[in-house]
């Protein structure tokens, strides 16, 4: 096999497949490596008129493609991306690039960076958002790492990626794992999202008395206005689909226990090392880990007296605002924290070109990341979305019925997690004056870990009980 293609690819599960196929779509020609033969004839397969080939033999790989070679892995984040690594090295020349599209932890992708510089190779850690028809169709990809080694690849990122108004939902977003960062917080945002729509689902369904039907509708509506985004329009049809094993509605039959992948807990993880705070994304974690305790929850369920649910003295509007302004506020805690990590990792991310990467391609999505794109390009230094204005202005529209909701959810004993942690952290983050001077105190008294005073400056410590 003559050294012909421009571009190689190493996993060709359902994603690696697709993005294949979507980079020869667009001119480029492509080879594709995995060990599964079933995997290698599924390509084939599908490779018709195109400029495609795969093998399984990873030195045929090597050789087939053009120098500098750029090879990209879509495989299992972990063990299996430092293991082909350390199969490709001996094959590869000084200048190649590997990229990382998995959802690796941003720490192994600096210690992978390092790692291929000992062999002259390049090394990229870039986030891939927007599941299996994304990468057919048009993802948006989160590329981090060194600027000369982006330009290698930005013809096709820019090529295969989603478009928006024109645009590519694709940019160079900052220095070493930069882009595994920013897709770690694009996951973490996704997981509160998805749980805002669970809570409102519950608030719907078990407080309205909502039919599928009617949910549909409702989500429906929401699509086409201001909560128009991939989570809601994929919610919509969820309510439309049938049981092919059974009778009613798919949804109905659906366990409720929620796993995961584990992004949205690095997320909150390094969000606590940075002393970032982000309860709404936090909260969505709880809860899938609390739905995996299904055995647990049917225990405790039958030993303690149940509320007579009564149907909820709310709107659907009501619902909305509340849905519409935890949204935001789930957004800006997670850009929060990217900013918190681009001055402590020194990845010089722009916020704005976050937003405008998200707005096509990938699973968060919505009509809602114009209005941040917008906010961060009026003011590059803002800190949090909730100081610009026109955020408060829709923000403050909102808060009425939120406040009913979680009030009214509460009373009724339906668990709106998410929904409560974001109206706290909101009311928190704008409150002045918090009660933790009395923490202060507690923690001088047992610990004489000092506190601060409000009307002189230094460090002081009371002996509480002299």
């Amino acid at each position: 096999m003559s050294a012909k293609y421009e571009f190689g690819l190493v996993g060709l599960g359902v994603m690696g497949r697709n993005f294949l196929l979507n980079v020869a779509d667009h001119g480029f020609s492509a080879i594709g490596l995995d060990k599964d033969k079933e995997k290698i004839t599924a390509l084939q397969e599908e490779r018709i008129g195109k400029s495609l080939a795969a093998t399984g033999n990873p030195r045929e790989f090597i050789n087939a493609l053009k120098s500098p070679r750029k090879i990209m892995l879509l495989v299992p984040a972990g063990a299996v991306v430092d293991a082909v690594i350390d199969e490709l090295k001996e094959l590869l020349s000084p200048g190649d690039l590997i990229i990382d599209g998995g959802n690796s932890h941003f720490r192994d992708t600096d210690r992978r960076i390092v790692y291929c510089k000992k062999y002259k190779l390049r090394f990229m850690g870039v986030g891939v958002s927007g599941g299996a028809k994304g990468a057919r169709f048009g993802p948006s990809i989160m590329p981090g790492g060194d600027r000369e080694d982006y330009s290698l690849i930005a013809p096709l990122f820019e090529s295969v990626a989603a478009r928006v108004d024109g645009t590519p939902c694709v940019a160079y977003l900052g220095s070493g794992s930069a882009g595994n960062y920013v897709k770690m917080v694009h996951n973490g945002i996704e997981y509160g999202l998805m749980q805002i729509l669970s809570e409102s689902y519950s608030l719907l369904k078990d407080g309205l008395g909502y039919s599928n039907e009617a949910l549909r509708q409702t989500y429906a509506k929401w699509n086409d206005g201001r909560l128009s985004s991939y989570l809601v329009e994929i919610t919509t049809k969820i309510f439309e689909q049938q049981d092919d094993l059974g009778e009613g509605y798919l949804v109905d039959q659906i366990m409720d226990r929620a796993k995961q992948k584990g992004t949205g807990k690095w997320t909150s993880q390094d969000a606590l090392d940075l002393g970032v705070s982000i309860p709404s994304i936090d909260s969505a974690v709880s809860m899938r880990q609390l739905s995996a305790l299904k055995d647990l929850r049917l225990e405790l369920s039958n030993k303690y007296p149940k509320t007579q649910m009564q149907k909820l003295q709310l709107t659907e509007a009501d619902i909305e605002q509340a849905v519409f302004a935890s949204f935001i506020i789930t957004y800006a805690q997670g850009l929060h924290q990217l900013a918190h990590a681009s001055r402590e990792y020194q990845y010089n991310l722009h916020l704005e070109t976050v937003c405008k990467i998200w707005r096509g391609g990938c699973i968060i999505r919505a009509e809602l990341l114009n209005e941040f794109m917008h906010a961060f390009e009026g003011n590059t230094g803002l800190e949090n979305l909730l100081l610009d204005s026109s955020i408060q202005s829709i923000l403050k529209d909102a808060l009425q019925g939120y406040r009913r909701v979680v009030a009214s959810a509460i009373q009724a004993a339906l668990p709106v997690m998410t929904l409560a942690s974001g109206l706290h952290y909101f009311d928190a983050i704008v409150n002045e004056r918090l009660p933790m001077n009395l923490v202060q105190a507690q923690r001088d008294f047992f610990g004489a870990h000092t506190y601060e005073r409000i009307d002189r400056a230094g460090l002081y410590h009371t002996e509480w009980e002299k």
